[in-house]
């Protein structure tokens, strides 16, 4: 078998063979199945009363039990050696086009790659984006982002007299104190950020996103290795005696 059929089976024989064990183990917890007896009465004499015969079967061996688990274990034990050894043998370059990124990487670290690569591309996916509905350069200064400054006025209110009648001998004068705005000054306005261009932001999660897709190939390509099957549970279950 190829490795990759070895992996797409291991798991269920594991379950399998679990269970059984695990019935197996319970059933050995039990030793009145593993008892029998026959018993056949005897009179004294021909005139004597008649009994039936007693007996009670017995429903396990042990001998038999160790032939069944020595048979599921070594499946299991054969199964697993075959992926193992397979897993030692499987290995596969990382590339990006032309680009060998990872040479012989194991098919073990391959799937600790694409998980990590998996994440990276979720925290990128969540940078901040500059704000499109502005222009941004690169401030050589402070390393981040900054609008073109932008001048507005400031107001300020004063206060004025508008003298509606002078005064006279037989009246006096009258006025109206209103307020008014009137320019103060200038704000020059720059906005700055720390984010990042929607464009590189694409660029990046390209890359990220090649990567991924190239340790997936070159995972499926290790993966296609011959997995031997060996006899190590036959071995060890004939020098264990089951």
């Amino acid at each position: 078998m190829k490795l990759n059929q070895v992996i797409a089976i291991e798991k269920g024989v594991k379950s399998r063979v679990y269970s059984e064990i695990s019935e197996t183990h319970k059933l050995c917890q039990k030793p009145e199945l593993f008892a029998g007896f026959s018993k056949v009465y005897e009179p004294l004499n021909s005139e004597g009363e008649k009994l039936p015969p007693e007996f009670k079967k017995v429903q396990f061996k042990v001998g038999d039990i160790l032939k069944s688990t020595a048979k599921s274990m070594t499946e299991l034990f054969d199964i697993t050696a075959a992926k193992d050894w397979g897993n030692m043998r499987a290995v596969a370059d990382v590339k990006v086009g032309d680009t060998v990124m990872i040479s012989q990487a194991p098919v073990t670290y391959l799937l600790f790659l694409e998980k990590q690569l998996t994440d990276i591309k979720t925290f990128v996916d969540k940078l901040p984006e500059l704000d499109e509905a502005s222009d941004w350069e690169r401030d050589p200064v402070s390393g981040a982002y900054k609008t073109p400054t932008v001048e507005t006025h400031r107001t300020k209110k004063d206060v004025r007299v508008i003298e509606k009648f002078k005064p006279t001998v037989e009246h006096p004068g009258q006025a109206d104190i209103i307020q008014v705005d009137v320019l103060a000054g200038y704000w020059k306005k720059t906005d700055m950020s720390g984010a990042i261009a929607k464009t590189a932001k694409l660029e990046i999660a390209e890359r990220v996103e090649a990567l991924i897709k190239a340790v997936k190939f070159a995972r499926e390509e290790a993966n296609g290795v011959d997995a031997v099957r060996g006899d190590v549970g036959e071995k060890i279950f004939n020098y264990i005696g089951f």
